[in-house]
């Protein structure tokens, strides 16, 4: 049996749910599809943070922390006007992982985040999606830069930071040594 957080409210909450769904920007790179997080995905998002992939971010989360982790990512839309993500492959619709805008506390500047399936990795997948999405941030956004937080341990994100473009600037004065700080510029912003 399915638990009643996870399963949709019927009627009109469910149509006020698509409606808000619907103002999350749609984007599409040549293999990948960006759209608004759904109930369903949170099994994926589980898979991620709940497992020994999840010590990267803190994890592995117990389910209940992983779903308020997955709240933070869906419902920041409505208070920052940016938020998750859920990627999937165009050609089968299947789920890759999660790309996001993101605020947490401490955070020194808007976040670029990806958290990928162990299926998805090696693919190009996460550089793709992670692209689109910084773009369309200095784009729509007009931001001058995001952060990526990312541990020490982390090679796969470490790299992908990296082949995004971003130069570790990690502050002299910051305060977890198990955490780099990468910085991806606008070339479009004015400084």
């Amino acid at each position: 049996m399915t638990a009643r957080h996870l399963s949709a409210t019927p009627g009109p909450a469910e149509a006020i749910a698509a409606t808000f769904a619907a103002c999350v920007p749609h984007l599409e790179t040549e293999r990948t599809r960006l759209r608004a997080p759904r109930l369903e995905d949170f099994d994926a998002y589980l898979r991620i943070v709940g497992s020994e992939r999840g010590r990267h971010i803190g994890g592995p989360m117990d389910d209940e922390a992983a779903w308020f982790d997955f709240i933070s990512l869906s419902s920041s839309w409505m208070l920052h006007g940016h938020g998750g993500w859920s990627v999937e492959e165009r050609a089968t619709g299947d789920l890759l992982g999660f790309v996001l805008l993101g605020l947490e506390p401490g955070d020194r500047d808007v976040e670029l985040g990806f958290l990928f399936l162990a299926t998805a990795e090696g693919q190009g997948y996460a550089f793709e999606a992670a692209v689109a999405v910084r773009d369309w941030a200095f784009r729509e956004l007009r931001l001058a830069s995001l952060d990526s937080y990312i541990a020490t341990t982390n090679a796969r994100s470490l790299a992908l930071a990296r082949r995004l473009g971003a130069a570790d600037e990690t502050p002299a004065d910051w305060d977890d040594a198990d955490v780099r700080v990468f910085r991806h510029r606008n070339p479009g912003a004015r400084t």
